[in-house]
This record gives structure tokens, C-alpha cells and sequence, in this order.
């Protein structure tokens, strides 16, 4: 669940940080780091499983204070409750194995403002409004309603992202997207009534150890692949001299990878980085790592280092 875009894009953060704190913090430290930060993508995906629970009880508790205030109105006291009584919320209440993860791993969202801030969103988008006008819904109108919420009005939001962002510091906009998406996944697995819909935190044993490896090698192998990276920034093209860190911790970990995990097809490794450096590095980043990848892939060839 936790896939490799992800696992890859949590490896240059952590590595990142240890250079700018180095030698105050040891491999050890910064693996443990690592393993935090996938505790943390986890807990984002079990969270927005369950913000559709919490928006909704925001605004069940609404309409009963509304009926109880002392002058209620005939429309609080006979509400429209469509929303309230959507059965994909109520399919994730019920799902017992969602429910002990989030006992177990703590997972809440206790923060009213937020909420409220994210439940007023819901009720002035048009797709709440065409929801509550269609004359019947069904289980599956009512699992497309929190699909497109989900994707169209909370997980692109910046007040979302910025909440996100500040309540942890190992979640960023890329972790929002991507389990957002896994979240998005899950919610149809639940509407379809599947016997395991809740993902486990990594797809298989080679995805969780794939992520230590990854980062410990790219550690013991920093100065070398420095080496390496450094005569393939061509001085007639680029001054290696004002190579910023993060497009160096960027191609580093890309030629560790190139090197030692020899199952994952060059180009993949590329592609990747290369997208990893236009999202962490500047505007000419992609361009640039780009081309000393290409020049480090030909040399590695030439050493008899790429086999595949």
C-alpha cells in the first residue's frame, strides 16, 4: 500500500535531513526516522478513511442541536437527512478490521475547527447540492459522493494541505496525494462489499525492506556516488561546483538504486527520480538531473556496474 513512488519519495526527505544534520545523527537514527515516516503515511491513509465518518457526525450533531434550540424552524425539525444516512458511511463504521487499526494505532480526528472548516467545503460544493437534489440514491451514488468529495473538494484544498502539513512533520502535499489515492481505492473496495478492502501497510516483504536498503546503501555509498555524479556534470554544460543538495541527494540515491537492485529496470529508476527532482528541487532541476543521469547510466555501462 505504501508503494515504491512513495517509499522513494520518503528516502530523499530523510536522506536529505541527515546530511544537513550530520555526524549529529547516525544511520541508525535516520533508518528509524525512515520507518516513522511510513508509520505516518500509514496513519494519513487510515485517517482519511475515516474523515467521511467524521464530517458526517459533525453534521448529524448539527441537525440535532438544530431541533433542539428554542425556536426551531420546520425545516429543523423535519431535515433532509440524505446525507446523514449515506450506507457508505455506515459501511465504514461497520468495517471491524478499520475500526481496531484505528483503536490501535490511535487514529482521531479531534480537531473541531478543521472539521467544521472541511464540513462547510462539503455543503457548498456542487456536488453535495446535485447529490441532495436527485429524486432516490443508492449504495452506489452514495460511495461516488464521498469518492468525488474526497478527490475534488477536501484532498486538493490548500487549507487541508496546510492542516496536514503542520500537524506533522513527516506528512507533505506528496504523502496527501498519494494516500489519498490508495484512500480513494479503498473506499470502492468497501462500496463493492470486498472481504479484505483495508490495505496493509506495504504490499509485500520486498516494499518494506526495499525502502531500509535503499537508504542505508545510498548512506555507505555517498561519497563514491558524489564521485561518480560529479564526472558526469559535464563543465562545458554545468558547473558541478553549484549543485544544490537537494539535486544531489536526488541523483545519489538514484545511482544507488541503479547499482544495487538490479530487479528494477533502469529506465523506471529514471523516470522516477527525475520526477522526484521536479518536485523537490527547482525549476531547472528536472533538466539537469535528467542529463547526469543519462551520462551516469552510460558510464556504469562502460564499467561493467549496469548489467541490466
Amino acid at each position: 500500500m505504501i508503494n515504491r513512488v512513495l517509499i522513494r519519495v520518503k528516502v530523499v526527505q530523510v536522506l536529505y535531513c541527515y546530511l544537513l544534520t550530520r555526524p549529529d545523527r547516525s544511520m541508525d537514527q535516520a533508518l528509524a526516522e525512515l520507518d516513522k515516516s511510513f508509520e505516518k503515511a500509514y496513519d494519513l491513509y487510515l485517517g482519511l478513511l475515516m474523515l467521511p465518518v467524521a464530517i458526517t457526525n459533525l453534521q448529524e450533531r448539527r441537525i440535532d442541536e438544530a431541533k433542539n434550540k428554542f425556536l426551531p424552524t420546520a425545516e429543523d425539525l423535519t431535515p433532509n437527512t440524505r446525507f446523514i444516512d449515506n450506507s457508505l458511511v455506515e459501511q465504514i463504521r461497520q468495517n471491524a478490521d478499520l475500526q481496531i487499526l484505528c483503536e490501535n494505532r490511535l487514529i482521531q480526528w479531534d480537531d473541531p475547527i478543521m472539521l467544521r472548516l472541511m464540513l462547510e467545503k462539503v455543503l457548498k460544493s456542487e456536488i453535495y447540492a446535485q447529490y441532495m437534489a436527485q429524486p432516490a440514491t443508492d449504495p452506489a451514488s452514495d460511495a461516488e459522493l464521498w469518492r468525488q468529495l474526497l478527490r475534488q473538494v477536501i484532498l486538493p484544498d490548500e487549507d487541508f494541505l496546510d492542516y496536514m502539513e503542520n500537524d506533522s512533520l513527516y506528512i507533505s502535499a506528496e504523502d496527501v496525494d498519494i494516500m489519498g489515492q490508495f484512500a480513494l481505492k479503498t473506499i470502492k473496495r468497501i462500496a463493492d462489499g470486498a472481504e479484505d478492502p483495508i490495505s496493509p501497510m506495504f504490499r509485500d516483504d520486498d516494499d518494506n525492506l526495499f525502502g531500509r536498503q535503499l537508504l542505508e546503501k545510498t548512506i555507505r555509498d555517498y561519497d563514491d556516488n558524489n564521485v561518480l555524479i560529479d564526472s558526469c556534470v559535464y563543465s562545458e554544460r554545468w558547473d558541478r561546483s553549484r549543485v544544490a543538495l537537494m539535486d544531489r541527494v536526488v541523483m545519489n540515491t538514484a545511482v544507488t538504486e541503479l547499482k544495487w537492485f538490479d530487479q528494477i529496470p533502469s529506465q523506471v529508476t529514471l523516470n522516477e527520480y527525475i520526477e522526484l527532482a521536479k518536485v523537490f528541487g527547482s525549476d531547472g532541476s528536472g533538466s539537469f538531473v535528467n542529463g547526469v543521469l543519462d551520462n551516469v547510466v552510460n558510464t556504469l555501462r562502460q564499467r561493467g556496474r549496469l548489467l541490466k
